[in-house]
């Protein structure tokens, strides 16, 4: 079967309720089979396109908003092409149908008339490709967000579509994971005719990839086309300036603090059990935490890492105070301990919210106003704190994380980057002098351009210097090098010192 050829003249889109358009202009055509990285700054409208190509967007689909221009698949519109796209979301919880993990795999294949004798081994041929870490009974529900992100990818590849769209396939990652993934992308691009569009800020792993570089910017449209080399050649510091990840000019994250403050919490004996939900036998509860031991320091920055689903943001949840260890105990220490001595899951969620700021992996889960500028204001409120002294520090952030387009915009609506950065501005926006001891944050950089990054990056930088403790759940390889004081290996239900760190 051929891959599916794409056609846009002058298209543009401009979601429902903005005034700015997410992409126009765009003139693009993609041959069938070709492989094409497409690139651009944090709400450039790259989902957008994407989501457009999968006939997600117009006046009878999910997304809806105005339309100008052409758009085809095949001669087409797009929303015909369904049954032969499969599409990998920025978000995987958005995608997750099914409670148990081999049905979700074998949805899409339903829905396109496979024949039912050929499912079930389809379904396991794909979660093998990925390296999905259980069987086909294993709940959705239970998954960590890599291995959510894994069974995604396993549902895309078992349709075995003739359009394949990926949207970050390999942000929730760890990198054995993400190095599993690119070698059956790989793979497929050798065995079959698909024709595949990545959306990707591994930029340098994902070049081996593609045959084919596309740079859209934001209310624009194709700004540079061609094969990598000459892209990044031609283009690489003006596409670097505007914040796209180019090989070889990728920003450097800050050094480390040299010397570490004293501890404000320590983890003793903890264990922690996978937690009850849909399809979670309750008499076999896998052991997540198995009696472990951990230390957070104020002025350092403490990296969580270790392979999807073995427990890095269960251990985060423990510190943050936001649950209770099945066994064991969560304790403040030195400045902490001194306003509450008991366990941190025994504290107020006033004193919580007052004096530990925690940024989970899904961005929603924390969203509770309607607007991106009230949910900045939303924590100084509760606190009580000076509107006047707080507006001037909530447009800081609206700035300097490149939001103020976006302050009157409802959070929902927001790109996957744009979601992660309010997310953590939420965290820090009572001011300098009000923000928390401990900050917690769970993949702080998914979904940001190397501007963005750096910009996240110097704001966790400028806490830690005033001798905040920072915590962070990460894949992200460009901060485990300097920037990182302590990095804990968190794999096998044990957390140690990484080996060889060097830290």
């Amino acid at each position: 079967m051929s891959g599916a050829r794409i056609r846009l003249r002058g298209w543009g889109w401009r979601h429902a309720g903005r005034e700015e358009w997410a992409l126009r202009g765009v003139d693009l055509e993609i041959d069938p089979g070709e492989r094409v990285l497409l690139l651009g700054p944090s709400g450039a409208g790259k989902s957008t396109l994407l989501h457009a190509l999968a006939g997600l967007t117009g006046p009878e689909s999910a997304i809806t908003g105005e339309e100008e221009g052409e758009l085809s698949v095949d001669g087409a519109p797009a929303e015909r092409g369904r049954g032969g796209t499969g599409l990998v979301a920025q978000d995987p919880e958005t995608q997750l149908v099914m409670a148990r993990a081999g049905d979700d795999v074998a949805f899409g294949l339903e829905n396109i008339g496979t024949d039912p004798e050929l499912i079930g081994g389809r379904v396991r041929e794909a979660l093998a490709e990925v390296g999905f870490g259980h069987g086909p009974d294993r709940s959705t529900a239970a998954l960590s967000g890599g291995e959510k992100q894994r069974l995604v990818i396993a549902g895309a590849l078992a349709m075995r579509p003739r359009l394949l769209l990926l949207d970050e396939p390999t942000a929730n990652l760890d990198p054995q994971g993400a190095a599993q993934v690119r070698a059956v992308l790989t793979r497929l691009a050798a065995e079959s005719s698909a024709t595949m569009v990545i959306v990707e800020h591994r930029v340098a792993e994902a070049v081996g990839l593609v045959d084919r570089v596309v740079v859209v910017e934001p209310g624009g449209g194709v700004v540079a086309d061609g094969p990598p080399g000459e892209v990044f050649a031609l283009h690489g510091a003006a596409l670097a300036a505007r914040g796209v990840w180019v090989p070889g000019h990728e920003p450097q994250a800050p050094g480390a603090a040299g010397s570490t403050g004293e501890a404000l919490i320590r983890a003793t004996g903890c264990t922690a059990l996978e937690p009850l939900g849909p399809g979670v036998d309750p008499r076999r509860r896998r052991t997540v935490l198995d009696r472990v031991e951990a230390a957070v320091a104020g002025s350092a920055t403490t990296a969580l890492t270790g392979p999807n689903g073995a427990g890095k943001s269960t251990l985060l949840t423990l510190l943050g105070g936001l649950a209770r260890p099945d066994a064991g105990a969560v304790r403040p220490e030195g400045a902490l301990a001194r306003v509450d001595r008991r366990d941190l899951g025994r504290w107020p969620a006033r004193r919580l919210a007052r004096h530990l700021g925690t940024v989970f992996q899904h961005a929603e889960d924390q969203f509770v106003t309607a607007t991106v500028r009230e949910e900045l204001e939303f924590a100084p409120k509760r606190a009580g704190l000076d509107a006047g002294t707080t507006a001037a520090w909530v447009d800081e952030l609206l700035q300097r994380l490149r939001l103020t387009p976006l302050a009157e915009v409802h959070p929902y609506t927001l790109s996957g980057g744009e979601k992660r950065r309010l997310s953590v501005a939420t965290a820090l926006s009572s001011g300098p002098a009000h923000a928390p001891d401990v900050l917690l944050l769970d993949e702080p950089t998914f979904g940001q351009d190397a501007c963005t990054w750096a910009e996240l990056v110097a704001l966790l930088a400028e806490l830690r210097g005033q001798g905040r403790a920072v915590v962070m759940a990460t894949h992200d390889e460009r901060l485990l090098g300097p920037f990182t004081d302590v990095e804990l290996r968190v794999a096998g239900g044990g957390v140690a010192p990484a080996v060889g760190s060097g830290r």
